[in-house]
């Protein structure tokens, strides 16, 4: 089973984990996301497995912000509840997730760097 994720699960999670309950500023950058996660080519998923996804939004949500502050912990909050919603069980330090961000945001980890690195974060 493919766990799909949509416009008001995103909202749901920036109210929650986002300090502050920030304002979105840019609807697209959600909509951008929920559509990537779920993207198929010749019907075939890009994205094969939960942490490929979750390493699609992730990557998405850093660097195109949605939210008028708090995007990196918003989109690291995606990326740890779609683990999780997908039935996987994520056990990471804070310093690591932390570390991740801000390879993702620098531009030093792609799309399939950041899947290898959530794969050592589930079981």
């Amino acid at each position: 089973m493919t766990l799909r994720i949509d416009l008001a699960w995103l909202l749901m999670v920036a109210e929650s984990k986002a300090p502050g309950d920030p304002r979105v500023t840019d609807y697209g950058a959600l909509v951008a996301a929920v559509s990537r996660h779920e993207a198929t080519i010749f019907e075939r998923p890009v994205y094969a497995e939960p942490q490929d996804r979750a390493a699609a939004l992730l990557q998405l949500l850093l660097h195109v912000p949605a939210l008028e502050r708090g995007n990196a912990l918003f989109a690291c909050a995606v990326a740890y509840g779609y683990l999780v919603a997908s039935g996987l069980r994520v056990q990471v330090s804070p310093e690591k997730i932390r570390d991740l961000a801000w390879l993702v945001k620098d531009g030093s980890a792609g799309v399939r760097d950041i899947a290898l690195e959530l794969r050592t974060w589930t079981s």
